[in-house]
């Protein structure tokens, strides 16, 4: 099938509201490309910045905003082309200017677009996180993981996973048992086992994201002795609890503050003595209920990690 590309051109204060316009007609999906934005985002000068495409960046420089919508080329996409042009015209109404130009789109293109932005992703000293359409240069002195967005949380490119990673290079020791818990795509296991871990077990409450990590796993030859996988509540569920109570030599967790503290005294069940624990996922406001939840549940700060509001932090067992 064929689709139509519709670019609605429009100015920086008016994006909000033909978003909602466009909503209103029945469009489910749309892009914003607003300079405002991209230039906020390259200003930061973030890790993700290898994520900026340069078609972005020539939005930026053209200082026009616009907001990008696919329409099927057949009898249900002529109705929805009806509805955004009387979306616009109300908007017109009201004073606010929209330009639009038209193209067309065939499927397989479109299915390939979102590629572009994920680019190789250098994490820390020793890791390399990247799309299997994209390749790195052999000189690369880094453990290379290869790893395709999916609908599960976690490729390398939030300031949560990349903070998890950091703390693990700096903790993992060859041969460790490490256990992740909410592991989402397996990035963090599969790090992990690349930084030298000997054993890993995964668990998510999603069974996609389990069958999402299983194929991760395997796509970077981790055996399947070396990996077991869960799907689960660790928190409710006793029985699940029991199966992954083996006492582990790390234990991460990269997941929201509310769970994290939820899940203080299961940690401290299924690590080792001494065993390294690190969590992410924390924002700025939680931190420190966090960390004192932590300690009271009988683990010592070794050190923390901050990147803009999101934060990480490692513990032993006492």
């Amino acid at each position: 099938m064929d689709w139509k590309e519709l670019k609605i051109y429009t100015r920086h204060e008016s994006v909000e509201d033909l978003s909602a316009a466009l909503i209103s007609a029945g469009i489910t999906g749309l892009v914003i490309n607003d300079p405002e934005d991209i230039k906020a985002f390259a200003a930061e000068k973030s890790s993700s910045w290898d994520y900026i495409d340069e078609e972005l960046l020539k939005t930026a420089a053209s200082g026009e905003a616009f907001v990008t919508v696919y329409i099927s080329e057949d009898d249900e996409g002529a109705a929805m082309t009806e509805a955004v042009s009387e979306a616009l015209s109300r908007l017109e109404g009201l004073g606010t200017h929209c330009r639009v130009e038209s193209g067309s789109i065939r499927e397989e293109d479109w299915a390939n677009e979102w590629k572009k932005f994920f680019k190789p992703q250098r994490i820390g000293e020793k890791i390399i996180i990247k799309p299997s359409w994209e390749n790195v240069s052999d000189s690369e002195q880094r453990k290379i993981i290869e790893l395709d967005p999916e609908n599960s949380f976690g490729t390398g490119r939030h300031y949560t996973t990349q903070l998890c990673i950091e703390l693990l290079e700096k903790y993992i020791h060859e041969g460790d048992s490490v256990a992740d818990f909410g592991c989402g795509s397996g990035i963090i296991f599969i790090s992990a086992m690349a930084l030298g871990a000997g054993s890993a077990v995964g668990v998510d409450i999603s069974e996609d994201a389990v069958k999402i990590s299983r194929r991760n796993a395997a796509k970077n030859g981790i055996a399947d002795e070396k990996l077991e996988l869960y799907c689960g509540d660790v928190i409710s569920d006793e029985k699940l609890r029991k199966k992954v109570c083996k006492g582990y030599d790390l234990v991460a967790a990269n997941i929201v503050a509310d769970v994290l503290l939820g899940m203080k005294d299961v940690f401290a069940e299924v690590l080792k003595p001494a065993g390294t624990l690190v969590l992410s996922g924390i924002i700025d406001d939680r931190l420190d209920e966090v960390i004192t939840a932590v300690k009271q549940s009988g683990f010592t700060l070794l050190e923390q990690l901050h990147r803009d509001i999101w934060n990480a932090a490692a513990f032993v067992k006492n």
